[in-house]
């Protein structure tokens, strides 16, 4: 059975494809901080973004949040801090230009806040898929290693019926990439943008 054929019950969920991410305006872009995989993903992913609409599935989008404290300046883990020294008051805020899904990918039908690596994570992730009746999971977005493979593996854990697109995400190193897309199949399955696209441009 092709992966959305029931599209009804089936999202693409795009994992962090934000303009902080990718624009070059945006948090990572200001800090010259990317990867030639990355940059390359919203030209990639939206004829699938496209087909999944039409063919009446879902696109469910996760955002990678800093809530902003008292002052202002985000609430950010030490660890990241440490990663990313360069985050700073403004960058992930919910509702800026930064924090939403890139316009090439936009709309999504269901945006989800997160604020850790899953995007299960003290979210209403869960809560909105059972509630609209969405059983099986197709993850793309960044980072493989990072935002990708936790949610994959919490969506295994809670049942849902789940695959990585392997050329669907990236990572700011390719060997990561292909180690993670490499673990995630032993719980999930992998497949491409192409395979998607036949199935779901299929008469």
């Amino acid at each position: 059975m092709a992966f959305f054929d029931k599209p009804e019950e089936t999202a693409l969920v795009l994992v962090d494809l934000q303009n902080d991410f990718l624009h070059p305006e945006g948090a990572y872009g200001r800090a010259n901080c990317s990867a030639p995989a990355i940059a390359a993903l919203p030209s990639k992913l939206k004829p699938l973004v496209d087909a999944v609409r039409r063919k009446g599935g879902w696109i469910v989008s996760t955002h990678f949040t800093l809530v902003p404290g008292r002052d202002g300046e985000p609430l950010i883990s030490p660890h990241l801090k440490s990663l990313r020294p360069f985050l700073t008051k403004g960058d992930f805020v919910p509702g800026s230009f930064g924090h939403a899904l890139v316009d090439d990918l936009a709309p999504a039908d269901f945006a989800v806040d997160k604020v850790a690596y899953s995007a299960f994570y003290m979210s209403r992730l869960e809560w909105v898929l059972r509630k609209a009746g969405i059983q099986r999971l197709a993850f793309a977005g960044i980072v493989t290693n990072g935002g990708v493979a936790a949610t994959v593996r919490d969506a295994h854990v809670r049942d849902f019926e789940s695959c990585v697109i392997r050329d669907g995400c990236a990572a700011f190193k390719t060997d990561v990439h292909d180690a993670t897309i490499m673990s995630l199949g032993s719980s999930v399955g992998i497949t491409k943008i192409d395979e998607l696209m036949q199935d779901l441009t299929r008469p």
